[in-house]
Parts: structure tokens; C-alpha cells; sequence
């Protein structure tokens, strides 16, 4: 009776104990599930457009070596919110990784265009100055890229650097397009659409500007061939891991375009449809620090729906382990198909944390690029 006794006691036990490790087994369950979803995309900041600010666009973002994080977008004044309307750079601040942001503008660069400044880059150069790019738009027939060097942390300027003296004309950078190789050359692609005295061409001729001395002088490549009546818009440029430099173009025709320098971006391959489906919109490609892996952000749509065929909905976001053969871990950040998800900065705040900036305006309400929205997102949501 007794040896029965202390069988059914040890046998409670091990019973007992199971279920404690069930139970904690299934809370550590429910703990991990909550933190990868703290891991999704999160909206920190949004500009919306008010009565004496039509229209907030296309910025980019530096990490200050004080921590803060700065970004700096296209703040219009007066108008409609057009292209054409005046604009100056506004600057926020955020000391917490780009969770939260100062409430308040700092007005970086004041406007000193005949019609505005837009369009941001921000790159930290390998002499540790900051480099600050922008577009000054005089006219239809005068926009160029300009560049100014912060060697105090975004506390004050030097006096703005055309980077483009060989021609005139309206070109177009788009905001977080500027990269330096890694043997130091400074690289921007830029789209020509207009040229004194002549009529606006979508097709724009596409150029890359290429500076050796930090930016103080820059150099022309020879336009990137295209043989073709595909429209080609607003390129980017990615470096690859044999040296050469991809660069990717806001193209008509369905794709993303293609086209390759091995020389450093001096002189480029015929343009080549992209395995990236896409409107005439563009796209954003960085590598991801520490990886080697691609990250691309962009409007995943092929139009093969009907309902938003053309529009720049969704917002999606792809990692490529292979420099862009192949693509996966394909997941949207927004899919309203009302949505106009467009002008695509990334930054890598830390080895854990990105940041996105983007136009995130409404077909239905008309803001279709009135709007800026930045959203951060943890890596490990990314390779979920």
C-alpha cells in the first residue's frame, strides 16, 4: 500500500511538471509571437499638407555622430503643391532612432531657386563630412543638382557646388540617389528631360555625374543607350560586388530597367528590362549593411489588376541574397489601393532598424505627393 502511495505521488509530479513546462513552453510561445510583431512596420512621422503648406516630399535621412537622426525633406510653401511651386529644405530630428521626431521645421537650405529646391540626398562621405544634394529649379529649362559639405554635423553649409556645368537643361535627381564606390568616387544618375529652346521629352536622356575630389569638380558619362520607345525616368545606382555599378530606371513597358557600367560609371550597357514588375514609378535599391544583401522598396504591381493597373500602390519590400537575380521575402507595406506610395528613401539606423521615407498621399483626396510618411521596421521583420 505504501510503495502504491509513493508510485501515484511521483507519478502526480512528473504529471505536474509537464504541465508547468507546457504552460511555459506556450507563454515563451506567445511572448515570441508578440515581439515579431513589435517587429512590423510602424508609422513615426507624418506630414500631411495644410493651408500654407501644400505639399510635403522627397527627403532622406543622415545618422549625426551625437546619435540624432536627421531628416530633411522638401517643404512647399504656397500653391497647389505642383512640381514647379516654391519649396525650401526642412529639416526634423529624432533622438531615439526615429521612433519619435521634433514637431517644429529647421529650415536647412531656404529657397533659393527661381521656382524651388526639392528632392534630398544625404551621404555621409568616407572623410566623415556630410554631403547634402539637392535640386535648384530656376525654370522649365534650368534644374540642376547642387551640392553642399557639412563638416560640423549639419550645423552649418558651405556655399552650394553645381554638379552640373557641361550642359543646361532640367535634370532631375531623384531624393536618396547619390553613393560614393568604394575607392571614394561620388556617383549620381540623373535624367535630362529638357534642354533650352526645346519641348519637354519624357523619355529623358540618362547621364551619370562622377566626382574623384569629394565633389568639388564633377565629370559627365557618356547617356546611357537606348535603342528603344521605352520611357526611362529617374534612375538610381547600386555598386555590385564585382566592381561594376547597376544602375535602375523608372521605366514605361511594365519593368524596372537595367543598365551596367564596368568602368566606374563613365560609360554604360543598352538598357535591359529589370525581374522587377513595376508602373512608371520608381524604385529605391540598397544594400543591406553587413549582409551583402539587396534591399528593394518599390510598387509591386504588374498590372494584372485591373483596380490599381498603373498606380503607384502597393508599397512593397524584397531582399535579394543574389545582387538582384532573384528576389524574396516579397511582403507590402501598405496596399490601399487608393494609396500613392512613391519617392523611396532608406536608411539603416543600426544593425536591428530601418527607416523609410515616402510620398504616402490619397488618389480618392487628391495628395497623391502631398504627403511624407516614415516608417520604421526591425531587419528581422524583413527576412520573416
Amino acid at each position: 500500500m505504501y510503495k502504491k502511495f509513493i508510485f501515484c505521488w511521483q507519478l502526480s509530479l512528473v504529471v505536474a511538471n509537464a504541465l508547468i513546462i507546457g504552460l511555459l513552453i506556450s507563454c515563451l510561445s506567445i511572448r515570441d509571437a508578440n515581439r515579431l510583431s513589435d517587429y512590423s512596420p510602424n508609422t513615426v512621422l507624418k506630414l500631411p499638407p495644410s493651408s500654407n503648406n501644400p505639399r510635403n516630399s522627397e527627403g532622406d535621412f543622415i545618422t549625426l555622430k551625437d546619435g540624432r537622426v536627421l531628416f530633411v525633406y522638401s517643404h512647399y510653401t504656397s500653391g497647389s503643391g505642383g512640381d514647379h511651386d516654391p519649396a525650401f529644405l526642412a529639416g526634423r530630428y529624432s533622438a531615439d532612432g526615429g521612433r519619435t521626431w521634433t514637431t517644429e521645421d529647421e529650415t536647412i537650405i531656404e529657397n533659393e531657386g527661381g521656382m524651388n529646391v526639392m528632392s534630398v540626398s544625404l551621404l555621409r562621405l568616407q572623410n566623415g563630412n556630410i554631403a547634402l544634394f539637392y535640386l535648384k529649379k530656376n525654370s522649365t529649362e534650368d534644374c540642376i543638382p547642387m551640392m553642399r559639405i557639412s563638416r560640423d554635423e549639419a550645423k552649418s553649409w558651405s556655399d552650394a557646388v553645381p554638379c552640373i556645368t557641361d550642359k543646361k537643361g532640367y535634370f532631375v535627381l531623384n531624393n536618396d540617389r547619390v553613393i560614393q564606390l568604394q575607392d571614394g568616387r561620388l556617383l549620381m544618375a540623373v535624367a535630362l528631360h529638357q534642354i533650352p529652346g526645346g519641348k519637354w521629352e519624357n523619355q529623358a536622356d540618362l547621364y551619370c555625374y562622377f566626382s574623384d575630389d569629394n565633389g568639388q569638380t564633377w565629370q559627365s558619362s557618356s547617356q546611357v543607350p537606348n535603342n528603344t520607345d521605352i520611357i526611362t525616368q529617374e534612375p538610381g545606382l547600386i555598386e555590385m560586388k564585382d566592381g561594376r555599378v547597376m544602375m535602375y530606371i523608372r521605366a514605361s513597358g511594365g519593368f524596372q530597367q537595367l543598365s551596367y557600367s564596368s568602368d566606374r560609371g563613365q560609360t554604360w550597357s543598352h538598357i535591359e528590362a529589370s525581374n522587377i514588375p513595376s508602373p512608371l514609378s520608381p524604385a529605391t535599391i540598397e544594400r543591406i549593411p553587413g549582409t551583402g544583401d539587396w534591399l528593394l522598396v518599390w510598387n509591386n504591381n504588374d498590372g494584372s489588376n485591373l483596380e490599381i493597373k498603373d498606380k503607384r500602390t502597393p508599397i512593397t519590400i524584397a531582399v535579394s541574397k543574389d545582387e538582384g537575380k532573384t528576389w524574396e521575402k516579397i511582403k507590402n507595406i501598405h496596399a490601399d489601393p487608393d494609396g500613392w506610395y512613391c519617392y523611396i528613401a532608406i536608411h539603416f539606423v543600426d544593425n536591428k532598424n530601418i527607416l523609410l521615407s515616402y510620398c504616402a498621399g490619397s488618389q480618392s483626396q487628391k495628395t497623391h505627393l502631398a504627403v511624407t510618411e516614415n516608417t520604421l521596421l526591425h531587419i528581422k521583420w524583413l527576412y520573416e
